[in-house]
């Protein structure tokens, strides 16, 4: 066993910044896309501040249709679209797009149940000071639901982790498709065994952190 796996022990580093660069450059879009998605379902709600019932109907329509589609399907479906945007359908690249869009309608619902978590007498301070409506989505919202929204990203994360386990089944590159290559097709169960547990020690690291940072927002 030991053998073995020191001999692929270059890969194994390899892959395993793959699925690190895959997870963390998908996080950062899903973030970007999905904050604002999260602020615009609790605002246009019907007591939102800019209430627009049409718009909020289509946007959790939209949102949970993508929450709906199991990710080795949507990855297979947005093909076309992948190798439009990086200009090709395979590699860790290619993973970032359906990853990403997998991602975005997750993450927006949890952004939204964190905002509606906050104090609605905060709300109504804000509005009462003549704080405009983004303003308080920028100074009030936001702040006061940083730490549920750290821990929403941690929850992003390591869902990203699974998912990009997945993306390795297609060639996506990463641990995923190491434990494919190495542990399934070879049937070096030893491989299998290290990437399960290299996820494993991931997932654990990045939800201690997580944790962590959300403590430390909530007793500021």
């Amino acid at each position: 066993m030991e053998s073995g796996i020191t001999s692929i022990l270059p890969e194994l580093w390899e892959a395993t910044g793959e699925t690190l660069q895959m997870v963390l450059i998908s996080t950062l879009f899903t973030i970007v896309v999905g904050l604002p998605l999260g602020v615009l379902l609790v605002g246009t709600d019907r007591r939102g501040l800019f209430p627009a019932p049409a718009l909020h109907q289509v946007l959790g329509v939209i949102v949970n249709i993508g929450r709906s589609l199991p990710f080795i399907i949507l990855l297979v479906a947005i093909t076309p679209l992948t190798r439009f945007i990086v200009g090709t359908s395979i590699g860790t690249d290619a993973a970032i797009v359906p990853l990403t869009i997998a991602a975005i309608p997750f993450f927006g619902r949890v952004a939204e149940t964190s905002l509606r978590e906050v104090d609605s007498g905060v709300v109504e301070a804000a509005k009462a000071m003549g704080c405009t409506n983004w303003q308080i989505v920028l100074k009030v919202l936001i702040p006061e639901a940083l730490p549920s929204l750290v821990l929403g990203v941690t929850i992003t994360i390591i869902s990203l982790l699974g998912y990009s386990a997945i993306a390795g089944a297609v060639g996506a590159g990463g641990l995923g498709d190491l434990a494919i290559s190495y542990g399934y097709q070879r049937f070096e169960t030893d491989v299998m065994i290290v990437t399960v547990v290299l996820l494993i020690i991931l997932v654990q690291g990045i939800q201690l952190l997580g944790n962590l940072i959300a403590s430390k927002l909530t007793r500021r």
